[in-house]
């Protein structure tokens, strides 16, 4: 039991900081090669006393973040004790993007829905302001979007007669969408130093954007064409961006530190792997649909609708059965994971309090 929990993190604290940055270094792979037998008794060791202190913080309620800050570190260290050194310094890319990328998005997922409805509210808010007053369309637009300021029938009448056109400026289009798209996700994020608040004005804005678009198309009666025009590229495109400001999120809150007793370096050392994995994942579903929306979404001949709806509607189910269920542990690793922390009953951990 505890009797002075201030003190007790207090003396504990610089075997924690010593454990970290001992992992740190082996993941970061610092270490060329093997670890001496002095310096790998002291990793032990560290790590069975930080497994002692877990123990002890959790007979303790109030200290929630601590404890999961510990845990996280245990995890860690678990990890760099155990794997192959083979394997130690290796990024293993399908590994990170079939496991690694739905896990984290799933353990942040309170951050996307926030991310969605604040895009969802805009849109709404957006249809409602133009529906009551039309003349607003220009005001609601930015001057960059200045090709939808006109009559949504006749630009759906110029499309569809326009021919497709070359390869190579299809290729330059998708480069220049990929980068764009991948610099409004990563900013988004970046937004949420200013304590999360521009980050979420960002994804109100551009619901406002979409919403004043989607409704000004469907009251023209367009809405196969806005369906079939948005949907392909739009399946990935804006997940990507409600991950952008999932982590923007994430950042916004780890800055103000609700109810947490950790530093501020501490809180954004727990979510940094994540933030990057989130980031990373929305960049790779950017380059897809930045390839999409060059090469197909821009194809506008009304016999091909069909098959763009049903394309768009597959990637987007795809997606998220991907992001809810992908990754996910099979009993046995899940066994494993359980086993991961020792017995800390034993004399070896707790005998050093």
């Amino acid at each position: 039991m505890i009797l002075d929990l201030d003190k007790f993190i207090a003396k504990e604290q610089p075997v924690w900081d010593e454990l970290e940055r001992i992992v740190e270094e082996k993941e970061e792979g610092k270490e060329k090669t093997a670890m001496p037998l002095e310096r790998a008794n002291r990793f032990l060791y560290l790590y069975q006393r930080a497994s002692s202190d877990l123990v002890r913080l959790k007979t303790f309620a109030g200290e929630a973040d601590t404890a999961f800050y510990l845990e996280n570190l245990i995890a860690r260290a678990y990890r760099q004790l155990h794997m192959r050194r083979k394997r130690e310094n290796t990024f293993r890319p399908l590994s990170w993007f079939l496991v690694s990328l739905p896990c984290t998005f799933r353990r942040h997922g309170k951050a996307f829905a926030l991310s969605t409805a604040l895009f969802l509210f805009g849109a709404l808010l957006g249809a409602l302001v133009l529906g009551l007053d039309y003349d607003q369309k220009r005001n609601l637009i930015p001057e960059q979007f200045d090709h939808l300021y006109g009559d949504p029938s006749e630009r759906v009448a110029k499309e569809e007669a326009a021919q497709f056109d070359n390869f190579d400026s299809r290729q330059t289009f998708s480069t220049y969408l990929m980068t764009h798209n991948t610099k409004v996700a990563i900013f988004t994020a970046a937004s949420g130093f200013l304590w999360g608040i521009l980050t979420m004005i960002l994804l109100f804005y551009n619901g406002i954007i979409i919403g004043v678009v989607c409704f000004d198309y469907l009251q023209a009666g367009e809405g196969v064409f806005l369906t079939a025009w948005l949907l392909p590229h739009g399946s990935f495109e804006l997940p990507a961006i409600f991950m952008g400001g999932q982590a923007g999120l994430m950042i916004g809150r780890a800055v103000i530190g609700w109810g947490s007793d950790l530093r501020m370096t501490e809180r954004f050392r727990l979510i940094r792997n994540d933030l990057l994995t989130i980031l990373g994942g929305a960049a790779v579903l950017l380059i897809w649909a930045g390839l999409v929306e060059s090469f197909l979404s821009q194809y506008h001949k009304p016999d091909f609708y069909p098959w763009k709806i049903a394309l768009g509607l597959f990637q987007l189910v795809l997606l998220f059965a991907f992001l809810g269920y992908g990754g996910k542990r099979t009993p046995s690793r899940a066994k494993e994971r359980k086993e991961m922390l020792p017995a800390l009953s034993s004399p070896s951990s707790q005998g050093h309090h």
